[in-house]
């Protein structure tokens, strides 16, 4: 089996099935599903992928049976990672999920919780600040209003 070939073939599988227009509620749903069905397929690929070079680099070979589980196991963990932090928005009262959500979802693990909080503190400090982005320097041409 070429995990790249796959890899490709259900990337086209997946733009086609975001491509469709589909009109009826049942027909949104189908494609939703289609959607949902595509991306476990991609990550279960890529962890496939994934565990398998880490074993070579280790000298090992992981059994396929074991790929598999890893590579279940990393999508439930990312769907129950996902659910929470949907909870945690709207317990905030918000329909949009925030970087303190995402923290909040690794709150049994405190590792897992400093990676994540020094993560979004490099995100922070790529990012402009706030009040640069949506204020407009004026310039002098601007300050010489003639009025009549």
């Amino acid at each position: 089996m070429d995990m790249d070939m796959d890899i490709e073939t259900l990337a086209d599988d997946a733009d086609v099935a975001l491509a469709r227009d589909s009109g009826g509620e049942a027909e949104r749903y189908e494609a939703a599903e289609a959607e949902a069905d595509l991306l476990r397929d991609r990550l279960r690929l890529a962890v496939i992928s994934i565990a398998t070079a880490e074993g070579k680099k280790a000298g090992m070979t992981v059994a396929e049976p074991v790929v598999a589980c890893i590579a279940d196991l990393a999508y439930k963990s990312a769907e129950q990672l996902a659910k929470d932090a949907e909870l945690f928005a709207q317990h905030a009262g918000r329909k949009s999920i925030k970087m303190d959500d995402v923290i909040l979802t690794a709150h049994r693990n405190e590792h897992l919780m400093g990676l994540l909080r020094t993560f979004a503190q490099e995100l922070k400090g790529k990012e402009p600040a706030s009040s640069e982005r949506k204020r407009k320097k004026s310039s002098k041409k601007d300050e010489r209003v003639i009025d009549v």
